[in-house]
């Protein structure tokens, strides 16, 4: 008998119910599976607490020693996930995490006892599996003829076990045991990462899907070895993280009989003495606050670099230049920070805009490295030509035409970082799309970036300390004259402001961490390469600063006509 307000159960066969999913059906008000010794409701539109409890508790008087075939353990799975779904979608924001606990204990104990029907007697072996959108199963059956010495490692999208279960069988009257492995793809919205109580104040990720490993119908369940759990990683591996084998324990995950075995960026291998439901789960340290004056600060000196490396390359393509000036570094150095700058600054006042569309963030993320790769690869060809320059100024205008050609320069500058951002595609193409849209930490790749960048820093303070020398040198024959030392003062200005226009403060990003001060020097020095070019080769250039003049004074006499 129903109420009222409860529209009436249609009962179907179940092939009927599998035309409805078929959609070769209009779908009935109520839902119903029947085969032999089974009937399981589920009424249309179901999203309420006590309809899906209801649902549970049908699944639960399924006996243990009954036999089902897979379809209807499917179609029995699909209906339980789909209602506790519907009801997590529903009130997400009211269902405290004591009920999310009871909800994720009943599901996986009615699962475990869905699966458990699949396990039918056999002489030697045999195995049964499945895969769901929600879940995933596999069933391994030995029987007292079994030929096998060691069963096959058991295999899921996202993880797999190894179990001594030949041996188990040796220990059973019998001489028969079986094995239930399941994987649940959306158990970590009810199971969640923060049910993992620890002393430290960490943030807890969920790294692996969870899984369960049950011996049904197996007298006697003692392990003879322990059993080691394969969990590839399904979301992005910190290194400085700490992972953690888990099972759940009615209310809570604990490390109790389990440890991790082996791991890398990929995948970790857990071994527990026991079986249970299991996870793998990642401690990271909570992300310090953001400093608003810091976000404040990059923001401003982005924006006034950006400003400056315009300025510069306006000068450099407006301007005359002297036949003996090269130039052709120094805009390029110019246009590819300027982009990259441009980009990066656009990306995070974005980010979460753009982070949600996984491909255009890692194709974000493959332009940046390609562009701060080429600034830095003509970071070191501007240092090559400045060595040739203070070296022998005689020979420069010979050189630049034999090997160090403006063409010659644009392809070594372009090529070489397209090279590295086309092989690090080929071999990792994962790679890219961080949370940041950035180069991803996980599997060294981000060596793919800081690799050639410190090749280039370490040859650009080698020649940047040669071209000191070189310079110091020639300022010693200078004669200690007003307009000589001012001269110097400015040589000497010039070669600091090289240090930054050649890359050289980037090694600062080395030793940041945990210093404020250094932080802020490292943002300052390497925002404003644009406005030391500017000031080096624009402001502090006479024939510039001449054309300057003109150009001013010829905007006043128009204003003034």
């Amino acid at each position: 008998m129903h109420t009222p307000h409860q529209s009436p159960v249609a009962t179907y066969s179940l092939a009927h119910y599998l035309d409805y999913k078929g959609l070769t059906h209009t779908p009935p008000q109520g839902e119903v599976l029947i085969c032999p010794g089974i009937n399981i409701t589920l009424q249309e539109g179901c999203t309420g607490q006590n309809c899906f409890q209801n649902l549970l508790e049908q699944i639960e008087n399924i006996t243990s020693s009954q036999v089902l075939s897979v379809n209807t353990v499917t179609n029995i799975l699909t209906m339980a996930f789909n209602a506790s779904e519907k009801i997590l979608d529903s009130s997400s924001s009211s269902v405290s995490p004591t009920e999310l606990a009871s909800y994720g204990n009943r599901v996986l104990k009615t699962s475990e006892k869905l699966i458990s029907t699949l396990v039918k007697p056999t002489d030697t072996s045999d195995n049964v599996s499945f895969a769901l959108a929600a879940v995933e199963g596999q069933v391994f059956m030995v029987g007292p003829n079994v030929a096998l010495n060691k069963i096959p490692r058991l295999d899921m999208t996202n993880s797999s076990v190894d179990i001594d279960l030949i041996g188990i069988a040796k220990n059973n009257d019998k001489g028969s045991a079986a094995v239930a492995f399941m994987g649940y793809n959306t158990m970590e919205n009810l199971l969640k990462p923060d049910f993992f109580n620890t002393s430290n104040d960490t943030v807890k990720t969920m790294m692996s899907t969870v899984i369960s490993a049950t011996l049904p119908k197996t007298n006697n369940t003692k392990l003879t070895k322990p059993v080691n759990f394969t969990l590839k990683h399904i979301r992005e591996f910190d290194p400085n993280g700490s992972l953690s084998c888990v099972y759940w324990n009615i209310s809570e995950w604990i490390v109790d009989g389990c440890s991790v075995l082996e791991t890398n960026s990929s995948y970790t291998v857990c071994s527990c003495v026991h079986l249970s439901t299991f996870a793998l789960i990642m401690q990271t340290s909570r992300p310090p606050e953001s400093d608003s004056l810091l976000d404040l600060l990059n923001l401003v000196c982005v924006i006034v670099g950006l400003v400056f490396f315009s300025l510069a390359l306006l000068t450099f393509a407006l301007c005359q230049w002297s036949p003996g000036v090269n130039n052709v570094a120094r805009i390029n150095i110019c246009i590819s920070l300027l982009l990259a700058h441009l980009l990066f600054l656009l990306t995070q006042q974005f980010l979460s805009l753009i982070r949600p569309q996984q491909v255009f963030c890692a194709a974000i993320s493959g332009v940046l490295h390609f562009l701060f790769l080429s600034g830095f690869v003509w970071m070191f060809i501007e240092a090559v030509l400045l060595f040739i320059c203070v070296k022998n100024l005689s020979q420069i205008s010979s050189k630049k035409r034999e090997v160090l050609s403006t063409g010659f320069l644009c392809v070594i500058g372009y090529t070489v970082a397209l090279v590295v951002v086309v092989v690090s595609v080929g071999l990792l193409p994962e790679g890219y799309g961080s949370e940041h849209c950035w180069i991803k930490m996980d599997k060294g790749f981000i060596w793919s970036f800081l690799g050639p960048v410190c090749v280039i820093l370490a040859l650009n303070m080698i020649i940047f300390i040669n071209i000191i020398i070189k310079l110091n040198s020639t300022l010693k024959n200078l004669n200690a004259e007003v307009s000589q030392m001012k001269q110097t003062k400015t040589m000497t200005f010039k070669t600091l402001a090289q240090f930054v226009v050649l890359g050289c403060s980037w090694i600062l990003g080395f030793f940041t961490n945990g210093s404020k001060e250094l932080e802020i020097l490292f943002l300052i020095l390497n925002s404003q390469q644009g406005t030391f070019i500017f000031l080096v080769y624009c402001v502090l250039n006479n024939e510039v600063r001449q054309q300057y003049r003109k150009c001013f004074s010829l905007c006043c006499g128009r204003k003034q006509h």
